[in-house]
């Protein structure tokens, strides 16, 4: 008898581990509220220091051995810039009187307290926008922030915090991007000057943009300069940072139909790649941007531009498990509650020259479809498998076809 009810608690336990934690009575509204926590926990330790002015001061600073020091100059701007991208739909939905508009109020303020002690001169953290390469790359995170919070992180600063920001951003104009998805970078930060203040670089925006219209190769999918690599760069950078420096900048509404599709496709990929169990593929360099790697998808969902066989419940559900799954691995925080280098948990190896503690909160632009508001249907449709749930266990999934343009 104690045998069989050993083996009876082994088998439970093994059921409890092997069946996902979105079949098991966790409806939309739920998962949103465990995913604004996961963010929020991601949050917390960049968001109070910087609006102490404490970040430098307080942040670790893990990278490649040997690499500490280069990487000091830098990590903190890519630590804000790249959080505060993946929050910034859900601050823009802005203050209300439900509990969590009251939360969205407080992290608002904190928001744009941290956007005043980065770009003031003064400031103990003000960051590093001119030296070396780094900071044109989290200049251009930080602006596709404000892009995607207007009301929320621009509109309300005070003139002074708004002149910092953009003289910031004119700053970095002194680094050269790489012939690569680096141009991108130059274009946003000159999509932001153009969008709040005057004197956008229009040069530095059509070059970023005619160049990858070049490298474009078929189904969805770009090069990353003139070639292909298989990695997830498509959703990092290239395909979320070119939509929306096209539809804000050149207002080409036919050039932005031709990349929604693109990108709607890629989106289309990204959901296949979910393994029924919430992994992904290893594939490629920046593996420790976590799931960050399915900002498009997000980006797509929230922009309601999923394609037809995709729905947005079978999106929620895998997101929620990506992320569920990654931010539960024992590792993944260190005692402080700043993330770690590697993919799921603490996997310094995975850790790259470029690679430091601040690089890592690439992950919360996984976060971009909290910018859908709590009653959206996104949140309220039933649970829904994904198509490798789908494929897996039996059921009949659509038929996948190639983009033909």
């Amino acid at each position: 008898m104690k045998k069989i009810a050993l083996i009876c608690a082994v088998c439970t336990v093994c059921i409890s581990l092997t069946i996902p934690a979105w079949c098991q009575n966790i409806n939309g509204g739920q998962q949103r509220e465990y995913l604004i926590k996961s963010m929020l926990k991601i949050a917390d330790p960049v968001l109070e220091a910087l609006s102490k002015n404490q970040l430098k001061a307080t942040m670790p600073v893990e990278s490649v051995v040997g690499e500490e020091a280069g990487r000091r100059k830098v990590t903190y701007l890519e630590a804000f810039g790249r959080l505060i991208g993946g929050m910034a739909p859900w601050l823009e939905l802005g203050p209300d009187e439900s509990s969590e508009g009251r939360l969205r109020k407080r992290y608002i303020l904190l928001a744009r307290q941290c956007l005043h002690n980065a770009t003031d001169p003064k400031s103990a953290d003000y960051m590093n926008f001119t030296e070396g390469g780094q900071p044109v790359v989290d200049a251009a995170f930080l602006a596709h922030a404000l892009l995607r919070a207007p009301k929320q992180l621009w509109e309300p600063l005070d003139s002074e915090t708004k002149q910092n920001v953009i003289k910031a951003f004119k700053s970095s104009r002194v680094i050269r991007p790489y012939y690569s998805n680096w141009l991108l970078f130059s274009a946003m930060v000159e999509t932001a000057i153009y969008k709040f203040d005057e004197g956008a670089d229009f040069m530095r925006i059509d070059y970023a943009v005619k160049s990858h219209q070049s490298w474009y190769k078929g189904d969805g999918v770009y090069g990353d300069g003139p070639d292909f690599h298989w990695d997830y760069y498509n959703s990092f950078v290239i395909q979320p940072m070119l939509l929306d420096i096209v539809e804000v900048a050149l207002r080409d509404k036919k050039l932005h139909q031709q990349l929604l599709q693109r990108a709607s496709r890629y989106a289309e990929i990204q959901e296949r790649l979910i393994s029924p169990e919430g992994t992904y593929p290893p594939i490629g360099r920046s593996l420790c941007y976590r799931f960050g790697a399915f900002q498009l998808l997000s980006q797509i969902a929230l922009q309601k531009a999923l394609p037809k066989n995709v729905s947005p419940a079978q999106v929620r559900c895998a997101l929620y498990t990506v992320i569920k799954k990654q931010i539960e691995a024992p590792g993944t925080f260190d005692e402080n509650g700043w993330l770690t280098i590697g993919m799921y948990g603490h996997q310094a190896g995975l850790g790259e020259p470029y690679i430091s503690t601040g690089s890592l909160y690439l992950c919360s632009q996984a976060y971009l479809v909290l910018g859908l508001p709590e009653d959206d249907p996104f949140w309220s449709e039933p649970n829904a498998a994904w198509t490798q749930k789908k494929l897996w266990s039996g059921q009949a999934v659509p038929i996948d076809h190639a983009l033909s343009h």
